[in-house]
Parts: C-alpha cells; sequence; structure tokens
C-alpha cells in the first residue's frame, strides 16, 4: 500500500465514467484490490446560468483525464493501458508519472480516512433512499467509495444492496 501513488491516465473525452467503471470492473474480476486503490474522475461544481436561472451542476475537472491511487507493475500498467477509452498515461514516452503530494493538495484530493461507527457484521438501519427504514446486515465495507453493502431480506431472500456512508446508521 506505501507504494502506492496517484497517476494520470488519458481518455477519450467524455469515456472518463466509461473508463472509471470499466477499470473498477476489471478490478474486481482480477482481484487487484489491493494493487489499483482508487480510480477516480475529479468533479467540480459550477453554478451554470440557463434562461434566467441559476443551477449548480458537477463538471469534470480535467475532461480527458481520470486519476488512479495504484501500485505501478506490469500487470497494473496493462489493465489500466488496454482499457477501452484509455489512450494512455501522462508521462514522457510510455512512462507513467506519478503525481506528488503537493500536486494532489492542488487538485483537492485528501487521502483523509473516512471513520464509521459500524464494521461487517453490524445491524444497521438504513435512513433515507429507496430502502428507507430497512435493517440489514453490513456485508462488505468499501472506504474508497464510501460505500457499504448490506444484506437485506427481499422476498424471503438474502439480499446484497449497495448503499453510501450518509444512507446508514448503527443500531
Amino acid at each position: 500500500m506505501a507504494d502506492a501513488k496517484w497517476y494520470v491516465a488519458h481518455t477519450y473525452s467524455g469515456y472518463e465514467n466509461k473508463v472509471k467503471v470499466d477499470i473498477e470492473k476489471t478490478i474486481e474480476n482480477r482481484k487487484l484490490q489491493d494493487q489499483i486503490l482508487e480510480v477516480r474522475v475529479p468533479l467540480e461544481d459550477v453554478t451554470e446560468i440557463k434562461n434566467g436561472q441559476k443551477k449548480l451542476v458537477q463538471k469534470k475537472m480535467f475532461p480527458g483525464y481520470v486519476l488512479l491511487n495504484m501500485v505501478m507493475n506490469d500487470e497494473t500498467w496493462y489493465v489500466v493501458r488496454n482499457t477501452r477509452g484509455v489512450t494512455g498515461f501522462v508521462g514522457p514516452g510510455s512512462k507513467p508519472v506519478p503525481l506528488t503530494e503537493d500536486e494532489m493538495q492542488n487538485l483537492g484530493v485528501h487521502s483523509g480516512e473516512v471513520i464509521v461507527d459500524f464494521e461487517e457484521g453490524d445491524m444497521v438501519t438504513v435512513t433515507s433512499g429507496v430502502w428507507e427504514d430497512t435493517v440489514g446486515v453490513v456485508h462488505s465495507i468499501n472506504r474508497s467509495k464510501q460505500t457499504v453493502t448490506i444484506n437485506v431480506d427481499m422476498f424471503g431472500r438474502e439480499t446484497p444492496v449497495e448503499l453510501s456512508f450518509t444512507e446508514v446508521k448503527k443500531m
């Protein structure tokens, strides 16, 4: 984990979110969670005025780029480089160059840990959303995505549901 650094992958414009989802699926399929820790498409809040109406929207800070917190080795390089929509890493030639801590701070990316008061196996109540007032058991916690997967009883079967940390509270 100490070897993990932030790298920037260049993508086709408009493919940032698709690349993010595809890399996350590949991480899960190839069991690379300990090597590719996080995939981000940095967003910023922008106020747009259209037809005299103010509207707060999220825009990509860097269209055409995806940030990856990963341990660089042949396998992770291959996975990212061969994801559909990725044109390469940022760096001279084909050698990826990691971002420095100062650069990451300037981008507003903080490596702060989110602390939650529940853990795997705990009973939680859903506080908002479609599953509001549902009680479930914490199956897994994904700190990088800030989500929790709980098992809820649906039609007599245990069904996993992924929710945001802010949508659940410990019983």
